[in-house]
């Protein structure tokens, strides 16, 4: 088989079928006008990321908040977003100049995805067994044991490395594309333009109340936090502030451009991408623009980008990768369920969103009720019950819910919160996403979004 290398910003890439020699006389004919673009490439992106920065207020640091101090308590883990970005910029700039994927057929696109996020695959497999021998208590020397993999293992990182690039670049394109097709674009371009960067995430420090679930706090920490670091880290929170924080793993990042998990998950790459480029979009309008305010302003901005990124994702995946897309997002309206004949019950099968929801709802009762120390019991005999089922929850508590309940597309952590099946409710009674966008890209309070779905419901059923 031969190789065909292409330039990547990062370094020379190969994709097995043929020499793309024609990009070559692609660049040369652009070469005149690479200084404008180089320039305009950078100013686009140092452009974007500033303004949502001083846009979205709730993306900043309060200072006046009491809890900010847990930033001083976090302060050896938090994460660098200057260095990152200074070297995400650097890479955006070079590949939108050269632009590799507009040489690659579409067919030449899919195919590369696939191989590169195989590549991922493999690096995934061979990580976990590494991980699998230095927590053996069996295997004395673990770097012994384990360098044949590690080398194999840093190999394929180094030619991943190599593809990275023109991987994020035909993810991008082929998102945009439906996006434009879905009537997000303005003369065809989609603005913000689409912006990934696969990374390893920093993950994420959640501080909340203890008499009610509240997020007060949310702290990027640097990636490869280790366990024990993350329980210093919250016990010393706790005891400091009387709050209840958790650190938690990050799937994606709003920054510019957005971070994304580094996976082998086609499906989660997609949904991630369109998902973050939601949040991108919605900066420059009221939702957006008090990201994080509130508890509500929170929930509705991850809810609403989760319902574009579903969407969007199911649909790009559709397209170009079918045989992986499944079934579309349902939005409609369900009515509740009822309860099952008792034979039926006698051995149920464990159902992580139905457990998950009844666990929220008692936890809202029993904090309602001012039974703090009992709420945080009953989370722990919980998360006990979780673990024998599989699901190894480290820590349960009100900062859990505080995080998981805000992507309130899907039921379970949210409890009995109203914004998820609102929101859900309005996207199925808007006639398009573009619509459901419009609708929802002005509102700042639960208030009004419970106007929209009311009157979005009446005109339903007046058969407007």
């Amino acid at each position: 088989m031969k190789a065909c290398h292409i330039w990547a910003g990062r370094g020379v890439a190969r994709h097995g079928g043929c020499i793309l020699s024609r990009m070559s006389s692609k660049i040369s004919a652009d070469s005149s006008r690479s200084g404008w673009q180089s320039f305009w490439q950078g100013f686009r992106v140092i452009l974007i990321a500033g303004l949502f920065a001083l846009t979205v207020r709730g993306m900043r640091p309060d200072p006046g908040n009491p809890d900010a101090r847990a930033l001083g308590l976090a302060r050896d883990h938090l994460f660098d977003f200057a260095r990152w970005e200074a070297s995400a910029a650097a890479d955006k700039i070079a590949n939108g100049l050269m632009a590799p994927e507009a040489s690659l057929t579409p067919d030449e696109r899919v195919a590369y995805v696939r191989d590169y996020l195989e590549l991922v695959k493999q690096i995934e497999d061979l990580e976990r067994q590494v991980n699998d021998i230095y927590v053996d208590p069996a295997i004395k020397d673990p770097a012994t044991a384990s360098a044949d993999l590690r080398a194999k293992r840093d190999s394929l990182r180094a030619e991943q490395q190599t593809r990275q690039a023109l991987a994020e670049a035909v993810i991008q394109s082929q998102v945009s594309e439906m996006l434009v097709e879905y009537g997000f674009g303005v003369g065809g371009q989609i603005l913000p333009p689409v912006s990934i960067r696969f990374t390893q995430l920093p993950t994420i420090l959640i501080v909340s109340r203890r008499d009610r679930i509240e997020r007060t706090g949310a702290y990027p920490l640097e990636h490869g936090i280790t366990v024990d670091q993350m329980e210093t880290l919250e016990t010393d929170i706790d005891d400091h502030l009387d709050s209840s924080s958790l650190v938690a793993p990050l799937g994606g990042l709003a920054v510019y451009p957005a971070m994304l998990i580094e996976t082998s998950y086609t499906r989660s790459v997609y949904e991630i991408a369109a998902h973050e480029w939601t949040h991108h979009f919605l900066a420059f309008y009221p939702l957006g623009m008090n990201y994080g305010l509130t508890p509500d302003l929170y929930t509705m901005n991850e809810t609403t980008a989760s319902i574009v990124g579903n969407e969007i994702g199911w649909a790009t995946l559709n397209r170009y990768y079918p045989d992986l897309a499944g079934p579309p997002p349902d939005y409609t309206p369900k009515p509740p369920e009822p309860p099952k004949p008792a034979q039926a019950q006698a051995k149920p099968k464990f159902d992580f969103r139905a457990e998950m929801h009844t666990t929220r709802l008692r936890v809202d009762e029993l904090l309602g009720e001012g039974k703090i120390t009992e709420a945080e019991t009953y989370m722990e005999q919980r998360r006990e019950v979780f673990f024998e089922h599989g699901y190894h929850i480290r820590k349960l508590n009100q900062a859990y819910f505080a995080f998981y309940g805000s992507y309130a597309d899907q039921p379970g952590a949210t409890g009995g919160n109203p914004i998820g099946p609102a929101l859900r409710e309005l996207r199925y009674y808007s006639g398009s996403l573009v619509e459901f966008i419009a609708r929802v890209r002005g509102i700042t309070t639960l208030d009004e979004l419970n106007g929209l779905a009311d009157t979005a419901r009446k005109a339903h059923a007046a058969g407007e």
